[in-house]
């Protein structure tokens, strides 16, 4: 049987543009593994990982023109959305350059023996190693980011790790050019092609958590999807380590004395936020407790009026179209569910932005409301408007796990002045991996202190997939026992060969 085609298609008309590929078989997974394995040699050396990433960012810098064309043909994100997004692709990619060079990353610890401890210690030295082969699954709203060139492939390449991706079949061309890029870079540091490998269809990415030789995958997409990968890699013989983004539902939490002082400007914000990107973004604010009451009423008026104002959009692909059609369908149908502003169908291949409004002592009680506790990809949230503290703390206690929790507060609360706003983050702190004071969730730095996770379904572990961290994801430690130094990797050596940050009999050493 022929390998099925894999099309590019412009979401602003569902019509196919051009076939780009056709789905890898199970045979050419197989081979797109084994050279990634036989590729994975000439990452060893630290100095030259750390080049090539600099390289990727280069190159891709140099091809940007070509590349937001490319990605804005096949996504309808926008020139100005793309050419923002692989300028932090490529700072993601020399800001893990930088962390390989330095080495912290390693977790370097070395213990001389000690025969009066209790037990006696014996000489140990421990590091990190590259775990092999990395599965990446590409997210459909980041053709860069969180994509071919994105923080898992990134930094599984500063783990030394090479990587496979499965493509998103959102964005196949995008791609197949990011591909050839990355390669390129590969190819100028002497490091095999193979160290980045490319696969389409669905059948190729279930062979691709299934094959023995990849140690790891990361994932960002559906809860659906996601827990699929994650069933499959828990039930290989060698089961393997599963990093996966699934869904969030991202809830905010208006104090009364917030919005009694800046409710307008809050619900100002809240549209902007629940807007951007035509609401495809996976830290989107899904559910915001706004309180009962004139400074409540007052931002549901201004979230009324800006979001009123703002132009249907085009979702990454048609199928996202109808679900969000139906999903936010379904949701307005509930008892005592309004919609100041309906979203919904804004045109054939469009939709349109709203927001539905529900009591919140609706949502803290199990039943047919529970349907607006799940996360609707698009531009929609969904505001409960609360009578009292016990109502928030009653619907906070039944949300699943988030990506980021955010409060908004008074400038009193703010300021510690009343215990409100300790007593708020407490309560958010166990829901989210981020937690945000009087800000807006979208938006992810590309920094050392970043946590992009969170508690299930918000991911599968306690990992982060950007920031420095990320990088921890794709290692595993190992430790030497009574080994003669001329058999100990140059990084463990008493001499420190390399200048690496490690701590020494409980000292810590630059």
């Amino acid at each position: 049987m022929a390998a099925a085609p894999v099309w590019s298609v412009d979401p602003r008309t569902g019509k196919q543009r051009e076939q780009v590929a056709v789905e890898a078989t199970a045979e050419e997974v197989d081979l797109t593994v084994r050279a990634a394995r036989d590729a994975a040699p000439a990452l060893a050396d630290r100095a030259v990982r750390a080049a090539f990433l600099r390289t990727a960012a280069e190159l891709l810098e140099e091809a940007k023109d070509h590349l937001v064309e490319a990605a804005d043909a096949e996504t309808a994100l926008g020139p100005v959305r793309l050419t923002g997004e692989l300028a932090r692709t490529c700072y993601q990619l020399r800001s893990f350059a930088g962390i390989v060079d330095e080495g912290a990353f390693l977790g370097i610890v070395i213990d001389h023996p000690d025969a009066s401890a209790t037990p006696p210690v014996p000489d140990l030295r421990r590091y990190k190693i590259p775990l092999g082969v990395v599965a990446v699954y590409s997210a459909s709203n980041f053709p860069f980011a969180f994509s071919v060139p994105g923080g898992d492939t990134a930094s599984a390449l500063a783990a030394g790790c090479p990587v496979v991706v499965k493509a998103h079949p959102d964005h196949p061309g995008t791609s197949e050019l990011v591909a050839s890029v990355l390669r390129r870079a590969a190819a100028r540091h002497g490091i095999p092609e193979g160290v980045l490998g490319l696969v389409h269809g669905f059948e190729a990415g279930v062979e691709l958590v299934k094959h023995p030789l990849v140690a790891g995958a990361g994932f960002t997409g559906s809860i659906r999807g996601g827990r699929a990968l994650f069933d499959a890699a828990a039930a290989r013989p060698v089961p393997i380590p599963f990093h996966g983004e699934l869904g969030s539902l991202n809830p905010v939490v208006v104090t009364e004395a917030a919005a009694a002082e800046r409710g307008e400007q809050i619900g100002a914000g809240l549209a902007g936020s629940m807007t951007l990107g035509v609401g495809q973004f996976c830290v989107k604010p899904g559910l915001v407790l706004a309180p009962e009451g004139g400074g409540g009423d007052q931002l549901v008026k201004s979230l009324t009026d800006a979001v009123s104002n703002t132009e249907s959009g085009v979702l990454l692909d048609h199928r996202m179209r109808d679900n969000f059609v139906a999903g936010v369908r379904e949701r307005a149908q509930l008892p005592d569910v309004d919609a100041p502003v309906t979203p919904g169908a804004g045109g054939e291949h469009t939709v349109s932005a709203g927001f539905l409004t529900v009591p919140a002592a609706r949502l803290a009680q199990e039943g047919a409301h529970d349907l607006l506790l799940e996360e609707c990809f698009g531009p929609v949230t969904v505001v409960a408007r609360y009578a009292d503290d016990a109502e928030i703390t009653a619907v906070l206690s039944r949300l699943p796990g988030n990506l980021t929790a955010t409060v908004q507060l008074s400038s009193d609360e703010a300021a510690g002045e009343s215990g409100r706003g300790a007593e708020l983050l407490a309560e958010l702190t166990p829901l989210a991996g981020r937690v945000l004071v009087d800000g807006w969730p979208t938006g992810v730095a590309v920094a050392p202190a970043q946590h992009h996770g969170g508690p299930y379904p918000a991911t599968t572990s306690t990992s982060t997939s950007v920031g420095g961290t990320a990088v921890e994801r794709w290692l595993r430690p190992v430790a030497y026992q009574s080994t003669p130094e001329a058999l100990l990797p140059p990084e463990l050596r008493d001499d420190n060969p390399l200048g690496l940050a490690r701590r020494v009999d409980g000292r810590l050493e630059h």
